[in-house]
């Protein structure tokens, strides 16, 4: 019983062991991707106001675009460069974006959405 306990440890070390190698291999991937989509957010922030003009205009008319899709736009605009600017500052602890897409030229028709971060 002795000896099963041994190799049950032994097996477990060595399971901890790896998978902590696993995943600081891909540390500096996640780091860098999260400096990259920071860096991008940070700078194309101002490219919502147009964005969410034209999806909320050809949604719901031009009326609403210029004047809705303007304002929302501009939070959404603020919201992004916060989060670029917040990834930023936080880059070397892995964590998914706040801003839907990442990227704001990822899925350019869909509206943007800003949601809990998680650790990755």
């Amino acid at each position: 019983m002795k000896k099963i306990i041994q190799v049950l440890m032994m097996l477990w070390l060595m399971g901890m062991f790896v998978s902590n190698h696993a995943v600081a291999d891909q540390y500096p991937d996640r780091v860098m991707d999260k400096l990259g989509v920071g860096l991008a957010n940070a700078v194309t922030g101002v490219t919502e106001i147009p964005k969410t003009m034209t999806i909320v205009g050809n949604r719901d008319g031009v009326v609403n675009g210029m004047t809705i899709g303007f304002l929302t736009g501009i939070a959404n605009a603020v919201g992004r460069s916060l989060s670029g600017a917040f990834d930023i500052a936080t880059f070397l602890i892995p964590t998914t974006p706040f801003v839907k897409p990442a990227y704001i030229w990822d899925d350019y028709n869909r509206e943007t959405t800003f949601v809990e971060s998680q650790m990755r």
